[in-house]
């Protein structure tokens, strides 16, 4: 369980990392879009952060992840300017490739294509619109 000043360092390295990438350095992706983060954990020491980046478009989604650990140290840096008055220490940064909205696709194409018939009615379901009352006495 996360503590809650790792919390707050993973929200902080989250918001800051996203305009990093967009904002800062954007020449690293090549025109293209810069990679979205959906989730950062920290360790308890705060000394690493381990980023999950969403590469949903393009089929490179590999080579876009080398980009960004081959350029690891420049955003360390970027990130290290923008957050050096909230942070003393600024974590080392691993990245990982975060598919659980390409799963999530999959799946729903999965359940799509799944051939359910409707369940069969009872003839004594259909002769009665609404249900018996439930009777109580003998008298009833």
């Amino acid at each position: 369980m996360e503590s809650k000043r790792q919390q707050k360092m993973a929200s902080l390295l989250q918001q800051e990392l996203a305009q990093v990438m967009q904002r800062d350095l954007p020449h690293l992706f090549g025109g293209g879009l810069a990679p979205s983060i959906s989730m950062v954990k920290v360790t308890p020491d705060l000394g690493q952060a381990r980023v999950y980046l969403s590469l949903l478009l393009g089929n490179d989604a590999n080579e876009r992840l080398e980009i960004v650990r081959d350029n690891a140290k420049a955003i360390r840096q970027a990130l290290a300017k923008r957050i050096r008055q909230t942070a003393r220490v600024v974590p080392e940064l691993i990245f990982f490739h975060d598919d659980s909205a390409a799963y999530a696709a999959h799946m729903d194409q999965v359940l799509g294509t799944l051939d359910i018939p409707a369940a069969p009615k009872d003839e004594a379901d259909a002769s009665e619109e609404k249900p018996a009352r439930p009777r109580l006495f003998k008298g009833e």
